[in-house]
């Protein structure tokens, strides 16, 4: 779907319904790198992309304990809490059944890509084609 995540080996998916909890079935690692949010329930529809790990000058990788998992059940979106807590919510607010989450590993021992920078060319890629930003990114 999205060629800049094509060369990615570490990376995996997984799904999630409102009556799922998010730290259960997420199965992401606790590397970095980008994930992407898509409302399966009808068509395959793109509504978030994010990231998580902050490359420093040196070429180390400066990152919250956690990770891509953290990032996911943890961080914060709609609210001052969780997406744990915000994310069902939102979804019961959208009327959304099922949410489907990928994720890639962009920088480890065999991959040295910066997270934003891969966040940056799905959304600008996304951007290019729809004229505007997923629904539940708020900004880049």
């Amino acid at each position: 779907m999205y060629k800049e995540l094509e060369g990615f080996k570490v990376k995996n998916q997984f799904l999630l319904t409102t009556e799922d909890n998010l730290e259960e079935v997420c199965n992401a690692s606790e590397g970095s790198g980008v994930f992407l949010v898509f409302d399966v329930a009808d068509e395959k529809e793109l509504i978030m992309v994010g990231s998580t790990g902050t490359v420093q000058n040196d070429g180390t990788l400066k990152t919250k304990n956690g990770g891509l998992y953290d990032k996911i059940v943890n961080g914060h979106q709609f609210a001052k809490t969780g997406r744990k807590y915000s994310w069902p919510a939102q979804m019961k607010k959208e009327e959304i059944s099922r949410l489907e989450v990928v994720w890639y590993e962009t920088y480890n021992n065999d991959t040295k890509v910066i997270p934003t920078f891969v966040e940056a060319q799905v959304l600008q890629n996304f951007l290019s084609e729809n004229a505007k930003l997923p629904r539940w990114n708020v900004a880049f």
